[in-house]
């Protein structure tokens, strides 16, 4: 059995933005699969097992559609089944509808502020959000 965490940690963000493409929570999943919650909360957590393929991440994986053998190739650095991969937030950010969005949450969250101070706030979530490079 693999013991790489990197590998199990890829599996486990691959369990998770599969389950959450088939719009699935973890509770539906584990029903889906016929294991506990836990199981899948490991599963997507990217837990190292301490002896053995746990028999509930072939579930998992079943329930997600994966093929046979797909678990073992995402462990061993494959691409998961359906082309999940990473892509950069910066690509799909609109940054005017980001400061838009913004404003009007601050505004429906605090009805004491003005709207300068709204304003503020709002530009200096937005220079947070710059300077990690994210827009």
């Amino acid at each position: 059995m693999i013991r790489d965490p990197e590998g199990w940690a890829r599996l486990g963000q691959a369990l998770a933005s599969a389950r959450r493409a088939l719009g699935l929570t973890q509770e539906e999943l584990a029903a889906r699969a016929g294991v506990g919650l836990g199981s899948v909360k490991n599963a997507e957590a990217g837990a190292v097992p301490k002896a053995r393929m746990p028999y509930t991440i072939p579930a998992i994986a079943k329930a997600l559609g994966w093929p046979d053998g797909a678990v073992d190739a995402v462990l061993e650095g494959g691409a998961p089944p359906g082309g999940w991969r990473d892509v950069s937030v910066q690509q799909h950010v609109d940054v005017e509808r980001l400061e838009a969005d913004l404003t009007h949450s601050y505004v429906r969250a605090s009805d004491s502020a003005t709207g300068a101070e709204i304003k503020a706030a709002t530009k200096a979530a937005l220079d947070v959000l710059r300077q990690h490079g994210l827009i």
